[in-house]
């Protein structure tokens, strides 16, 4: 199967990334979400990482303005009608993405992929919302998308051999490097990753350490580029929580409880950097 148009559900961080680098491969983009200011605020956004990317002389305004003009804005998944994929980018909320799978299964095209960017979230669960289960696939793309190389792949119980070559494929044309692994709570680098930022957050709310240090010493001493704490702004609090309660509700096992700071942050409202305000001020 080949892949010529993709729509992205979701124009925020992660969808937005997943829009540009869809068009930068040369796939026309429906890029969605649930009102055109929120569409709006995500094409601005791939319209200055393109303006960097010219501004350090890696592309052209030529090229920037092809690639923005294979973007089209929607507020309509109706849009989904002639799309050979749909990657799934919005809350880390399984209710939320069960109703947007049925609305996809009814709209999308018969051949039509739906994959989800979930972080953690059962690819089997959520292809179970689906009549179309075996088409239903993981891509994980990684915090900035435009950025990283990664793109996590997971099959559901049901997914294809050809669903997984043709999605593998796709990734590698976005100049990604795509790796598969199981259908587990939090796949590998959720499982990993999530943990460390938790420690992280239980050492500050035990006092062994302020913030700064604690990213310091993760940064200086282990050679990480950013702290756990800068990390989970970066990432947004909520979304960390949000993960970490799937390990915990999918392994029961203790290692995966949320520290209760993080719980406390996510009720005030700081979420990291999309706020301005989380562990770190940015305002």
């Amino acid at each position: 199967m080949e892949i010529k148009k993709v729509m992205v559900i979701g124009a925020g961080q992660m969808g937005g990334g997943i829009a540009q680098v869809s068009a930068q491969a040369g796939f026309d983009v429906v890029q969605y979400d649930i009102n055109m200011d929120l569409v709006n605020k995500g094409i601005a956004l791939i319209n200055k990482n393109l303006s960097r990317d010219v501004e350090k002389g890696k592309r052209t305004e030529a090229e920037k303005a092809e690639i923005l003009g294979r973007i089209k804005p929607s507020v309509s998944l109706e849009d989904a009608a002639d799309c050979d994929l749909v990657v799934e980018a919005i809350v880390e909320n399984f209710d939320i993405k069960k109703k947007v799978f049925e609305e996809l299964d009814r709209i999308a095209p018969a051949h039509a992929i739906l994959a989800t960017n979930t972080s953690s979230l059962p690819i089997t669960q959520i292809a179970a919302c689906t009549k179309r289960p075996q088409q239903v696939i993981g891509m994980h793309f990684m915090n900035p998308v435009p950025v990283m190389k990664l793109v996590e792949i997971i099959r559901g119980l049901a997914t294809t051999d050809e669903v997984y070559k043709t999605i593998e494929e796709a990734s590698i044309k976005m100049g990604k490097v795509p790796v598969w692994c199981k259908d587990v709570p939090g796949f590998v680098s959720n499982r990993v990753l999530q943990v460390m930022i938790n420690e992280a957050l239980w050492e500050l709310y035990e006092g062994v350490a302020p913030a700064e240090n604690i990213d310091n010493i993760m940064k200086l001493g282990m050679n990480h580029p950013m702290g756990p704490c800068a990390l989970a702004d970066l990432i947004g609090l909520d979304t960390v929580l949000a993960i970490l309660n799937v390990m915990y509700t999918g392994y029961g096992d203790p290692k995966y409880r949320p520290s209760p700071l993080l719980k406390q942050y996510v009720q005030a409202g700081w979420l990291g950097r999309k706020v301005g305000k989380g562990i770190f001020d940015y305002k």
